[in-house]
């Protein structure tokens, strides 16, 4: 077979015999198992073709049966192909200020090993080994040769500097934006490393995985330590032209903000802040926290659940202010407060009705803390693959 240009060279009929490989492990992962016949009344290749680039892929590890179809009436059974989720495997990683979360994955999605570890790094350094000791002892704990981990993506805080190769703006997480620090993470683990936000993975995480799936342009609004945003369009990340996309905290003041900047007005802090001014007192010997304000109100403590009230009301003028810049068809709510958004949605849902006539659906997470997390696992996944097959298919 010759190309468009009629070049028959080896160079030429390599490069097609990877095309049609790489059309048929879309294809698998797109579609699910499938038979010879199956791939080539899919793909429109001949079935000779189809069965020497399944054999191939075989050969290489990359696909293998997985299982067999009876055929409809006389004929042959057929043997069924699917992607070998064990030719490669990914490490995901959430950088946050009170935890680290590790997964380890194979080239299906599917976690097989993971830990959540308290960061009690006191210091960028000290956090950036513990993140890499968890990191190594999920492989170990997955069975896993580290050779075959082909890709990890780091999500954490801030914006990434490709230039400067640093972070930006991780102002919850002191030294993270330290010179140098990402290059050692990536140089001890042994394997390529991309560093994310980390709403934005939480934004690709529900999109993949959980609550996002479908919509055509949804955000994802993570209200905890910090205030930041993800946003997907149409299955794609859109960061910006500086990767600063989302980065909402900077925005100019709410009304009944109190003087502060805008994620001073909502993040934790000022839940915590705004149950003291009603009168709220920690119980116990340790401080006040945005989790014992939402605990309170369940309990129908009248000044927490006036605080939960309030914070409700401020970020319905954040999802305001969004909806009229991306008018999106869905808005999430995640992060350590977005968690309790069944506290939330209420009052946010007759507010946006009170102060403009934007009113996106808004709802909670369906990932939780692991949004973060499986973004990370989801975007590895996209290199990992690429990367897996030319190792195995060079």
């Amino acid at each position: 077979m010759t190309d468009a240009h009629g070049d028959d060279t080896p160079w030429n009929r390599q490069r097609l015999r990877s095309n049609n490989e790489r059309l048929l492990l879309a294809r698998l992962r797109a579609e699910g198992p499938a038979s010879r016949a199956q791939l080539a009344r899919g793909t429109g290749l001949s079935k000779p073709t189809v069965s020497s680039a399944l054999a191939a892929l075989e050969e290489a590890g990359l696909v293998r049966e997985a299982g067999r179809q009876a055929p409809p009436e006389r004929g042959r059974v057929a043997v069924l192909y699917e992607p070998d989720p064990t030719a490669g495997y990914v490490l995901g990683l959430d950088i946050g200020r009170s935890w680290l979360r590790v997964a380890a994955a194979d080239l299906d999605g599917t976690v097989v090993a993971r830990a959540d570890v308290r960061n009690r790094g006191r210091s960028a350094a000290a956090m950036a080994d513990l993140t890499v000791a968890a990191a190594r002892q999920v492989v170990a704990d997955a069975g896993v040769d580290p050779a075959l981990v082909a890709h990890a993506v780091v999500g954490a805080p801030g914006v990434y500097d490709a230039e400067r190769r640093r972070v930006r703006y991780a102002v919850n997480l002191p030294g993270w934006g330290r010179a140098g620090l990402l290059d050692r993470m990536r140089e001890e683990l042994g394997t390529p490393l991309t560093v994310a936000n980390d709403a934005n993975l939480a934004a690709l995480g529900e999109y993949t995985f959980g609550a996002g799936r479908g919509s055509k342009l949804f955000v994802y609004v993570m209200v905890g330590t910090g205030l930041g945003m993800g946003v997907v369009a149409d299955g794609r990340l859109f960061t910006g032209a500086h990767g600063a996309a989302g980065e909402i905290g900077f925005l100019p003041l709410l009304p009944n903000g109190g003087g502060h900047g805008l994620e001073d007005s909502v993040a934790a802090d000022a839940v915590v802040r705004t149950a003291r001014e009603l009168g709220m007192s920690a119980s116990g010997s340790g401080p006040l926290t945005a989790k014992a304000v939402f605990e309170a109100a369940r309990r129908g403590a009248p000044p927490a659940l006036a605080a939960v009230r309030q914070e409700a009301e401020r970020l319905a003028h954040v999802i305001a202010a969004v909806a009229a810049v991306l008018d999106p068809d869905l808005v999430l709510l995640g992060g350590g407060v977005g968690h309790s958004a069944d506290l939330l949605l209420r009052t946010v849902e007759s507010t946006l009705q009170r102060i403009g006539p934007l009113r996106p659906k808004v709802a909670g997470s369906a990932l939780g803390e692991d949004a973060v997390l499986l973004g990370a696992v989801a975007t590895a996944l996209e290199d990992a693959r690429e990367r897996v097959f030319a190792r195995r298919r060079p």
